[in-house]
């Protein structure tokens, strides 16, 4: 139980994100004693995913005016000794600003309220304001049309309340045929629209079938995450799905760019001539560091400055910079830029024709794999598990404990702690940045293909000087992101003013809000935007340990999420304070031979010159994969 927990650890990790859950994962597997605790009630932090009706209970908890519940908690006080002094954690989490939600999707609730029981409608008078009520109930705006008030249905209510659609698996995989038994079939009317009518009240009945990111991310296929997913086997616990195509918006419209040797001598977007250029310069790329001279003299210039010098046309030199390089016009550097354009090509073709992997079910899985890895070793797991605070003796200035709602003192060695736990106190001196992101729930792809499964990645390059790029990912329901129908879009930036100021101005490029009425013809070839939240979040991932104020030696902090499209910032950070925690020890290692695993209660085997016995917590069964599936394992 949590309220009798052991008082004895090596190691105590605060937080699930994905900096916190590999590290622990790696004690774990390095024979220490791990406690992994978050106050929340879901793994991930600021990496989970929710499904639809879970986001808007999550949304509830960020907004201006919102009254968090006040727990009865044990006092504390009288279990700091004379020789010792506490240092506060931050109750609430402060890291999600600027929340803002729109529904453009048709309302009618008919058959369905019935059904749901958690729709209401209170029509009132016209605005197109922003979002500025308190999310006691999730407010939605139309804009230009007139404001409604609904109700967030209760997550546990609708679980129930829902047909049998498949539960989301946390970690494991489940075969596509098993997947789409659950889901409803659609009949196939040759008369029907080309457009599927998606109304709320489906989306808030069919919720289960979202799994929403709070932060868009994609694998690089030679990344660090990939690596570390392959060498610990973590990998079995999870799958994947190549991402098909790397878009570019050039012009008012948006262009696929061909990505290997076959799609670029296949394009019809480039002439012969700028084939072979293309070709030219990429291969240059592939070992520039062999050929010092043709890029010596542009060091100090920016990417874009010499791309103009390799006599590549406007329409290759776009192409290279915002979907293959994926580099700001304005602040990359010619180096940089070969960097990012090397590294891109030499992850394409291991998995698939882009560079791009994506995790069914959502970026949240990673940090559950690396979770489940470290209970298998023997971590032991707490959510809903609130720390109140650090006991640190004044002689030595370490931490010796922490302890928890329940008045529970626990003892470690070392202690990890997410950036959001840490008090105003501590973090009096660190300066923020902020992500702008943006979740939309569209009716179509933004470029149509022969398939409905594509899964997406599109730069909209900065419109104005000083503004930022803005990086769109597009899932289809074959990531299980989301329902049959429709497409879920992810968008992001660092931020310059709020998420919707700063994302605006590409959503209404790439979409047009749902309406009934008529449309131009140039509206009406867009993607229908159904839904749309706007958040900013706090980006922690450049600062410095020595920004915290008196933080003890053996505490040590991780970031969340950072701006990037890739992992690798969060596997960095993991790995070296694991090397700086326990300098002789393997990071993340294979897994053991099963032959040479001991479990409980198994008769003692002597142990040869050569033998060395580990022992563990044997496997559920239900971990064993059907290694049939048509899924994606990465396996080298």
């Amino acid at each position: 139980m949590a309220d009798c927990l052991p008082t004895e650890f090596d190691v105590v990790v605060i937080g699930t994100g994905l900096p916190e859950s590999i590290l622990a994962a790696a004690c774990s597997r390095s024979g220490q004693r791990v406690l992994h605790i978050d106050s929340r009630s879901y793994y991930g932090g600021n990496w989970a995913s929710f499904s639809f009706s879970g986001l808007l209970s999550w949304l509830k908890d960020y907004q201006p005016n919102s009254e968090t519940e006040e727990e009865t908690t044990a006092a504390w006080q009288d279990l700091i000794h004379e020789t010792e002094e506490a240092i506060p954690l931050r109750k609430k989490d402060e890291t999600i600003q600027h929340t803002e939600v729109f529904c453009y999707a048709n309302q009618d609730t008919e058959d369905s309220v019935q059904e749901i029981g958690a729709l209401q409608k209170n029509p009132s008078s016209d605005t197109s304001s922003t979002l500025t009520k308190p999310l006691d109930s999730t407010y939605l705006l139309e804009e230009g049309h007139r404001e409604v008030l609904l109700e967030v249905p209760d997550v546990e209510e609708s679980v129930e309340k829902e047909k049998n659609c498949g539960d989301k698996t946390c970690i494991g995989t489940v075969p596509e045929g098993d997947k789409d038994e659950d889901r409803p079939a659609v009949e196939d009317n040759t008369d029907q629209p080309k457009r599927n009518r998606i109304t709320y009240p489906q989306m808030i009945r069919e919720g289960r079938k979202f799994n929403i990111d709070l932060v868009s991310k994609l694998l690089y296929s030679q990344g660090l995450l990939i690596d570390l997913l392959i060498k610990s086997n973590v990998c079995r616990y999870a799958e994947f799905k190549n991402v098909t195509r790397i878009l570019a918006f050039r012009e008012g419209k948006v262009e696929q760019v061909p990505c290997s040797r076959a799609d670029v001598f296949n394009s019809k977007e480039l002439t012969m001539i700028e084939k072979r250029m293309l070709m030219k310069f990429l291969t240059f790329c592939l070992d520039y560091e062999q050929h010092p001279d043709e890029y010596q003299d542009y060091k100090q210039c920016l990417f874009s400055e010499y791309l103009k010098t390799k006599k590549l046309t406007p329409s290759l030199q776009h192409f290279i910079l915002h979907s293959i390089a994926m580099t700001s016009e304005s602040s990359c550097s010619t180096l940089d830029g070969l960097k990012a354009t090397k590294n891109f090509l030499r992850c394409l073709g291991r998995f698939g024709n882009t560079p791009f992997l994506f995790p069914l079910y959502g970026q949240g899985e990673i940090p559950q794999c690396f979770c489940r890895m470290c209970a298998v070793f023997g971590g032991i797991y707490c959510l809903r598990h609130k720390i109140q605070c650090l006991v640190v003796d004044k002689e030595s200035g370490r931490c010796k404990a922490i302890i928890d709602h329940f008045g529970q003192r626990i003892n470690a060695k070392y202690f990890i702690v997410e950036d959001s736990y840490l008090s105003k106190e501590t973090c009096s001196n660190v300066q923020y940045k902020q992500i702008s992101r943006a979740v939309l729930i569209t009716d179509q792809s933004i470029l149509k293909a022969d398939s409905d499964q594509q899964i997406s990645i599109l730069i909209v390059p900065p419109v104005e000087p000083g503004t930022c790029s803005v990086r769109v990912t597009e899932l289809s329901s074959s990531t299980m992101t989301c329902m049959k129908g429709t497409y879920l879009v992810h968008l992001t930036c660092s931020s310059l003013k709020t998420a919707r100021e700063d994302l605006e101005s590409v959503v209404k490029k790439l979409f047009t809000p749902f309406t009934e009425t008529e449309a131009d013809e140039e509206e009406l070839r867009k993607p229908r935007l159904l839904w749309a939240l706007y958040f900013n979040m706090r980006d922690s991932s450049g600062v410095s340990r020595s920004s915290y104020c008196d933080l003890p030696s053996n505490v040590y902090v991780c970031s969340g999420p950072d701006s990037g499209l890739g992992n690798e910032h969060a596997v960095n950070q993991a790995e070296t304070l694991f090397r700086e925690i326990f300098p002789s020890e393997e990071f993340c290692p294979p897994p053991p031979n099963p032959e040479d695993i001991i479990f409980d209660g198994d008769d003692k085997q002597p142990d040869g010159p050569e033998t060395s016995n580990i022992r563990a917590n044997p496997e559920p069964p239900e971990e064993k994969q059907d290694l049939e599936s048509p899924g994606k394992h990465l396996q080298d």
